[in-house]
This record gives C-alpha cells, sequence and structure tokens, in this order.
C-alpha cells in the first residue's frame, strides 16, 4: 500500500514538471501538442516528432532540396592580399603563424664591420707651435682588424607589425692611425708613426623594428619576412694612451752663424697622448629579413649601419725630444743638444665613429 502510494505521487511529481517546462519551452509558437509523422518520411522508427502549427492547424512543409554550396578553390591569397573570394578575406594562416613575432623575447648577435668610418683630426692644430705637438693635424682615417661587433637585446612583440628592444652593443679592434701627418713648421708635413690607441665603444640603444611584409609580401616562398629597424641611444667611446713618433730633424737656424745657446733646431719628437672616455649620443639604421628555426626561434639576417659617435683623448700630451742649440764655435757640426720634456693640457684629438656591419641575431621567443 505505501509503495502504490509513494510511486502514484512521483507519477504525479513527473507529470507536472513535464507540463511546466512545456509551458516555459515551447518548441515552435502555437505548438499544440499534436503528434505526426515528419513531412516526407515513411516511418518515425518510434520517435515522436511535432511540426509547428499555426492556429492549432499542422502546417505543411514541401521537401526543398538544398542548395548546393559555393566553393572556392585554388591556392589561397597570402596575408596582406586584399581579394576577396565568396565575400571573405583568406589567409595562409600556416606562414603567418610561423613567422608572426609574439611575446617577450632575447636575442644575440654577432657581425662583421664591412667599413669603419672616421678620421682623427688634432683639435689644437691652429695653436701656436702646434707642429711641436705630433698628432694627426692633416687628418688621419682610423685604423682596424678585424671588427666583430657582438650585441645583446632584450625585447617585446607589441602587435603583429611592431616590435620593440633594448639592446647592449660592444665594438673593438678599432685603432688609432697607424701612421699620421704632421705639420713641419714651415707648411708641410711629415709623417709620424703611432703605436697604441685602441678604440672601445659599448652602445646602448632603444630600437623599434617594423615588418613590412604587408608592403613587400613574404620573400623566398613565405620563408622570409622582411623588416626595417631604427634606434637611438648612448654610446660610451673610450680609447687608449698612445705614442706618436717623429724622427724628422727640423731645422731652425744655421748652427755656423748663430750665437751660442740659441736653437738651431729639434728631433726626435716623441708624444705620448693620454687616452680617455667620452659619453656621446648613438643611434643605427637597421633592414633585414626574419626566418624561423622552429622551437620558438627565429633568426634575423641584417644590415646595420651604426653611428657611435666621437671619440677623444683626455687632452694630456707629455712632450719628449732633442733640442739643438749652437755651440759658437762657428765650426760643424757647431751645435749641441739636450733632452728636454714638456706638458701640454687641454690639446684634445678626436674622431667620429661610424660602421656599417652585416650580422646575424638569434631570438628566442617566450
Amino acid at each position: 500500500m505505501k509503495k502504490s502510494k509513494f510511486f502514484g505521487a512521483f507519477f504525479a511529481l513527473f507529470a507536472g514538471v513535464v507540463t511546466a517546462a512545456d509551458a516555459a519551452y515551447p518548441v515552435y509558437p502555437g505548438y499544440n501538442g499534436q503528434p505526426v509523422m515528419p513531412v516526407g518520411n515513411t516511418a518515425n522508427n518510434g520517435r515522436m516528432v511535432y511540426l509547428p502549427t499555426t492556429n492549432g492547424r499542422v502546417v505543411a512543409t514541401n521537401s526543398v532540396a538544398a542548395t548546393a554550396p559555393n566553393r572556392v578553390t585554388g591556392a589561397l591569397p597570402r596575408v596582406g592580399n586584399t581579394s576577396i573570394n565568396a565575400g571573405r578575406r583568406y589567409y595562409q594562416s600556416s606562414d603567418f603563424d610561423r613567422l608572426a613575432d609574439s611575446g617577450l623575447y632575447i636575442g644575440l648577435s654577432a657581425a662583421y664591420s664591412a667599413s669603419v668610418m672616421g678620421d682623427f683630426t688634432a683639435d689644437y692644430a691652429g695653436e701656436s707651435g702646434a707642429f711641436m705637438v705630433p698628432g694627426a693635424f692633416a687628418g688621419g682615417d682610423v685604423d682596424k682588424d678585424t671588427v666583430t661587433p657582438l650585441q645583446v637585446s632584450l625585447g617585446a612583440t607589441i602587435n603583429s607589425d611592431f616590435r620593440v628592444d633594448f639592446s647592449y652593443s660592444r665594438y673593438s679592434n678599432i685603432s688609432y692611425p697607424q701612421t699620421v701627418q704632421t705639420a713641419d713648421g714651415s707648411g708641410g708635413f711629415a709623417t709620424a708613426t703611432v703605436t697604441g690607441g685602441a678604440i672601445t665603444s659599448n652602445a646602448t640603444l632603444l630600437n623599434v623594428y617594423y615588418n613590412i611584409d604587408s608592403y613587400t609580401g613574404y620573400l623566398a616562398g613565405g620563408s622570409l619576412r622582411p623588416y626595417v629597424g631604427a634606434g637611438v641611444g648612448v654610446a660610451f667611446n673610450s680609447i687608449a694612451d698612445y705614442v706618436v713618433y717623429d724622427g724628422t730633424f727640423y731645422s731652425e737656424a744655421d748652427p755656423l752663424i748663430t750665437p751660442a745657446g740659441d736653437p738651431t733646431g729639434v728631433s726626435d719628437i716623441s708624444a705620448y697622448h693620454n687616452g680617455g672616455t667620452s659619453e656621446q649620443l648613438a643611434f643605427s639604421l637597421e633592414g633585414g629579413v626574419t626566418t624561423e628555426l622552429g622551437d620558438g626561434m627565429k633568426l634575423d639576417l641584417f644590415v646595420r649601419y651604426m653611428n657611435l659617435g666621437r671619440t677623444k683623448t683626455s687632452g694630456s700630451i707629455v712632450l719628449a725630444q732633442k733640442e739643438w742649440v749652437s755651440d759658437g764655435t762657428g765650426v760643424l757640426p757647431g751645435e749641441d743638444y739636450y733632452d728636454t720634456v714638456a706638458h701640454y693640457t687641454d690639446w684634445t684629438e678626436s674622431a667620429k665613429i661610424s660602421t656599417i656591419d652585416v650580422g646575424a641575431r638569434l631570438r628566442l621567443q617566450f
């Protein structure tokens, strides 16, 4: 008896829930709950199918064959193409995903400075007696061995076209010219040799890069993405101490007719130039292409112009030379010499340094 009451209450509750659900969620407006066979079907296979009604009547439907969809065939345009097929713009997602920049990255690059430009000049060339202080009075091109600048960078992608990074670059193996032209005191120049004077530059720049594939398209069958970039920052340029030696004998007077003790010439001039460090504005321009190496690694192949500003000595020069004076005998050789040392200050030499680098940068994206 108890069981029959329980099952009766359960079925009453279930019927009430179904009725409430039908009222709250009708399948079609005007649904009358009449089971009918589906149009165009001869059996319902035990399923109850309902059709929409209007004013209590079943609305007849006709079986209409579906229109065949339009199909687009052939190669899809690449990223940046504006052609539209079937009302939609298509992209080759594999190329885009493979070469697109994303997130943070760190980079390491090595390059070769194919060209190093810079002319040293003596800032004191117009001073009185400047020929007594050997230097690049007539100008002297910087000398270089194999210059392989290294760069470390940390950056992030702004969007699919822009990325920005901070970079630290180091340039070395640039040096003062091995020979310079010094004034001879009579309007001409003599050749002097130089030892030392290694130049080093440490530059920190903020760089912005822009992918230009929207204008050029991908290159090499979609494997290379071209870009351009520019950077600005500060460079600390240092030049080491160096010695300029001029072995020319400079005659000032005829020792045979010059009174005793008066100068007749100088020779064996050695000038010890103290190096220095200067803080300069630096900037760079870069162009290249990016390719994918897999596992989040990208490779940039680039050509870069780097302007490092000026490198400058401290202005301190210690000059050692032989000074010749007449002995007053009027007989050859007619003169004696003694060694002298002089100290010059604020007599600087400087050169503006720039390079054209060809290199590769490996980037790891996070």
